[in-house]
């Protein structure tokens, strides 16, 4: 009695791995489960500099990919696409935006407004999600500046030299017109002496 009783029990114990074996391969044959990789959450930028806001999305399904852009100005959406379907392109970002079968998105001629949070959503098809976010800061460019200080300063250098070179004519005219005062009247008093002599 005990033999066939262990038996059973063998067979059992094969079945139930069996079973669980089957079990598993199905459930990691199932559709579900999303993952994200953000390659930089932090990018710096200066005005009218293209960025790459870069993402690696994997899963079994079709997925659904969402970015917005949120500011103080307020929450924009940028895009939503499908995995090897269409692209929604938002109005205020039609001729700025890339997208990236990986889930990437890249802006064109970034300005001040374009600083803030940057959210991805990858959604399953299944209804699994997982998000993302990249900061972005954008900066003047400061050359630009220095550049407008630089021509401010030449014109200025021009300026003081045009009026350096004005006042060095005006003297020299008016040492020249003093020269030839002082001639004259040397020689109107010359004459009056002279004038004088021969009436004596």
């Amino acid at each position: 009695l005990m033999r066939p009783l262990q038996g059973c029990r063998g067979r059992g114990v094969v079945v139930g791995t069996v079973t669980l074996c089957l079990a598993a391969g199905w459930a990691l044959q199932t559709p579900g489960g999303v993952s994200l990789v953000v390659a930089k959450p932090n990018i710096n930028a200066t005005v009218a500099q293209n960025i790459l806001l870069s993402v690696e999305y994997s899963c079994r399904g079709i997925a659904t990919i969402e970015w917005k852009h949120v500011s103080s100005w307020g929450t924009t959406k940028i895009v939503e696409w499908k995995s090897g379907n269409y692209v929604n392109i938002s109005t205020v970002y039609k001729d700025r935006v890339t997208t990236f079968e990986n889930g990437s998105i890249q802006l064109l001629n970034v300005g001040m407004r374009d600083a803030g949070y940057y959210f991805v959503t990858v959604t399953e098809e299944y209804g699994t999600n997982t998000y993302g976010t990249i900061i972005v800061n954008v900066y003047e460019i400061i050359y630009e500046d220095l550049h407008f200080v630089a021509v401010l300063f030449a014109f200025l250098a021009a300026v003081s030299a045009i009026l350096i070179c004005f006042m060095w004519l005006c003297n020299k005219f008016l040492h020249l017109f003093q020269k030839t005062t002082t001639h004259k009247l040397t020689a109107s008093t010359t004459e009056e002496i002279e004038l004088e002599t021969i009436e004596c």
